[in-house]
């Protein structure tokens, strides 16, 4: 299945699918230094609260910089807007890893101790750091106006935000469901989609102006999904460039052969002993009565 859109042809959701396998990666820094070794373009994975996955991740990029590689780094975890406090912080404490989260990170909601080796490299090393999500107000927002509330109209028009596939919108519908334990209302699934792909957009937007140089992304397993995430809105002739890997928990629902031709290759780590979060999601979305 193709379809055309604004001048290039996307592969179709299933149809793509169906004709990719992912390679299981052994969980050792060499394995997955070798597994990105030379590809300009790196998508890292990650299950958000996972030690192991963030310990691996650096001490492979610490291989692979050691041996010469010099690739911009980009960060879910700060939001696009916090670009100029990032300048500004190495700028003021050149090599201060904390300095630079004090400064740009948002406190709610991320690990920062997990990200911070990863920052001090690319301090240590002089490599870009780029800003690269969409906020939480800024997709907010975007739940409730609309493409309009993130983007400007040239680019809603050139990437064809009012008029995507239905197997593209379909698939983020299903993610967000199953994300939610398949607890959420139905009509609540379109606009946590569209704020879904926005935020994949603005991740593909960061990154881009360094494929030339050489990146690596790190983002949640959904963002760096080469079907429908990440990949998708990068330009036709780079995604051959593009090397994605998703750190999966082994036992976990989503450590399946399905899920593993989302990917090129796939690390299975150690499960993060948690409490289960579709327990705490049935409390709050218990109807009251």
């Amino acid at each position: 299945m193709m379809i055309k859109k604004t001048g290039i042809f996307i592969f179709g959701v299933l149809a793509w699918a169906a004709a990719h396998s992912a390679s299981l990666i052994e969980p050792t820094a060499s394995s997955l230094a070798a597994a990105i070794k030379d590809r300009p373009i790196v998508l890292l994975g990650e299950v958000h609260d996972n030690g192991v996955q963030h310990e691996l991740r650096a001490a492979a990029l610490q291989q692979l910089i050691d041996a010469g590689a010099r690739p911009a780094i980009a960060f879910e975890q700060f939001d696009r807007e916090r670009q100029s406090d990032i300048d500004r912080a190495r700028l003021e404490r050149p090599r201060d890893a904390d300095y630079l989260i004090q400064q740009a990170g948002d406190s709610k909601g991320w690990r920062w101790e997990f990200y911070r080796p990863v920052l001090q490299l690319a301090l240590d090393h002089d490599l870009p750091i780029i800003a690269a999500n969409l906020s939480r107000r800024d997709a907010f927002r975007l739940t409730q106006q609309g493409w309009s509330a993130a983007f400007d109209t040239v680019t809603i028009e050139a990437r064809g935000l009012d008029r995507l596939p239905s197997d593209l919108v379909a698939e983020h519908e299903r993610a967000v469901a199953r994300g939610h334990c398949d607890l959420l209302p139905p009509q609540a699934l379109p606009p946590m989609a569209r704020a879904q792909i926005a935020r994949d957009l603005t991740l593909a937007r960061a990154i881009a102006p360094y494929l030339s140089r050489g990146v690596v992304l790190l983002a949640g397993n959904g963002h760096v999904r080469l079907d429908v995430a990440v990949p998708y809105w990068l330009p036709l002739t780079e995604r051959a460039n593009v090397v994605s890997i998703a750190f999966l928990e082994r036992g976990a629902s989503d450590a399946t052969p399905d899920e593993f031709s989302y990917y090129d290759g796939v690390v299975l780590t150690p499960a993060v002993d948690r409490p289960d979060p579709c327990k705490e999601l049935a409390t709050r979305f218990k109807p009251v009565r």
